[in-house]
This record gives C-alpha cells, sequence and structure tokens, in this order.
C-alpha cells in the first residue's frame, strides 16, 4: 500500500452517519434498533426454554438478522464508504492538478479524500444542506476541511444539482456519493445526471455511487454519448444493512476533443539542377 493510499484511508473530519435524521437523531434510531434487537433476543431465550422451538427460532433469526443489519450500516457509514473512495479515487491516477466536482458533498467525505490527491487543483463540492447526515451544513464541511489540511483546495457552494451554477466542460471530474436517489423523481435524477455530464470537460471522467436507479443513469450517460459506461456492484463495504442493500458506481468518461485537422504542409519547391558546362 503506498502512502498516498494510505493517506486516503486516514480521516480527522467528522462527517457524521448516513440516512435521514429529520424526525429522530441518530441515537434515537440505534436506542430503537437495540431495545428490538434486545427484546427479539429474550423472546427467542424464553421460547427455547418452553419449549416452544419454532418461536424461539424465530425470533433469535429475527434479532441476528436485525442486529447484523445495524453492524453492516454503520460499517458502511463510518469506514466502508472510505475504504470503497479510496480505491476509487486512486484508480483515477489524477495528476494533481485537475478541477473536481461533488454532487451533495454534504460533510465532505468523498470531497476531502479527493482534495488529497489535489495539491495544485481544486475540489468544489455543492449541496443544499439538507439532513441527509447529522449536522450537514457548509460549515461543518469547511471545518472538516481544516481539520484535513486540504482548506487551501477545496470550496462549497450552496447549489441545485439539477441546476448547477457551472458553464458547460468546468470540471475533469465529476463525483457523488449516494445522493441522486434522494432525488424527487425521475425527472430530477435524469437533470442531474445530465448536469453532471455537461460540467464535463472533454475527456474528464465520471463517478457515481449510489443505492438505486443506476443502469438508469448508466443508460443516460449512453444517450448523452458518454464512453466507457460501467456499472458495477461495490461489495459487502457499501452494503447498507445487508446484502440486498448494495451501493453500485456508474463511471464513464466523456471523449477527448476531436482533433482538428491540420493543413497540408506546402510541397517544397524544387531547386532547379544547376547545369555544368560542358
Amino acid at each position: 500500500m503506498d502512502e498516498e493510499h494510505t493517506d486516503l484511508r486516514r480521516r480527522r473530519g467528522r462527517y457524521g452517519i448516513d440516512g435521514s435524521f429529520d424526525h429522530a437523531p441518530p441515537a434515537v434510531h440505534a436506542a430503537t434498533i437495540g431495545a428490538v434487537v434486545v427484546g427479539l433476543a429474550a423472546a427467542a431465550v424464553a421460547g427455547m426454554a418452553r419449549g416452544r422451538r419454532t418461536r424461539g427460532l424465530v425470533a433469535g433469526s429475527a434479532a441476528a438478522t436485525l442486529a447484523g443489519g445495524a453492524v453492516t450500516y454503520l460499517h458502511a457509514s463510518r469506514r466502508g464508504k472510505f475504504l470503497v473512495w479510496a480505491d476509487l479515487l486512486e484508480g483515477l491516477r489524477l495528476k494533481g492538478d485537475e478541477r473536481l466536482l461533488d454532487l451533495g458533498c454534504g460533510r465532505g467525505a468523498v470531497l476531502m479524500q479527493a482534495a488529497r490527491l489535489l495539491p495544485k487543483g481544486r475540489a468544489v463540492g455543492v449541496d443544499l444542506w439538507r439532513s441527509d447526515q447529522s449536522g450537514n451544513s457548509p460549515e461543518a464541511t469547511r471545518r472538516n476541511a481544516r481539520l484535513e489540511g486540504v482548506e487551501d483546495r477545496v470550496e462549497t457552494l450552496t447549489a441545485d444539482i439539477t441546476k448547477l451554477p457551472f458553464p458547460d466542460g468546468s470540471f475533469d471530474v465529476v463525483v457523488s456519493n449516494l445522493v441522486l436517489h434522494n432525488l424527487p423523481g425521475r425527472a430530477a435524477r435524469r437533470a442531474a445526471i445530465d448536469e453532471a455530464a455537461r460540467v464535463l470537460r472533454p475527456g474528464g471522467r465520471l463517478l457515481v455511487a449510489d443505492l438505486g436507479f443506476t443502469r438508469s443513469y448508466a443508460d443516460r450517460l449512453r444517450e448523452l454519448g458518454l464512453r466507457d459506461v460501467q456499472r458495477r456492484n461495490l461489495g459487502w463495504r457499501m452494503w447498507y444493512g445487508a446484502p440486498w442493500f448494495p451501493t453500485h458506481v456508474v463511471t464513464a468518461a466523456r471523449p477527448p476533443a476531436p482533433v482538428e485537422a491540420r493543413e497540408p504542409a506546402a510541397p517544397a519547391r524544387r531547386r532547379p539542377a544547376r547545369r555544368t558546362r560542358p
């Protein structure tokens, strides 16, 4: 493992827990799940003790499934996604002077990792700063940039990812992590994909990780003329609760700018042969 890769996996910021916490904070969710697991486990023990084997097995299986789901969810949110994105970003083999855009950056989990690879570049994060993560705000993102030591190369903007405030071809790389599925409807998700492709420079690359709708993202990118469009499962490190809640990533590249045909060089003048005197 090289030094840069190790650096991407090390973090000093506070990035919260993935999920919507409009109605209750993460601690309340955790306490509720814990209480249910304990109750199911107690029911399993009681059922087995009373000879009600089927009831005990059902309750025990439910407790194990719920507890396992909670563990995989927390792992994906607090560790797994950082490991996965370290691999994805390293795979880009950036030169270090690129401009990168993170759609729906939140507290900057992916944004800060990318910024570490851009000592002479710029990492721009846009968000509407809603409750995708606890304590989500531009101030929290800027604070994480300071903690990670990349404040000089990180910029945050309040913007709608379906109507980005950037000219065409503004970025070398566009990334997004678990954001587009939150948009209200197919049209909004399609608009976000269209905008991501629009602001991508010729030769630029796109990476969108999400919990759903990724086939439609890939189809739309092909329609828009992007190349090397691929979709793949990111594996157990980004299971948000269970194998049936996997995360897929869609990757694509904008074709390089066409090389203008050069005018053919003018034929060299042939010097007349010198006549020699007899």
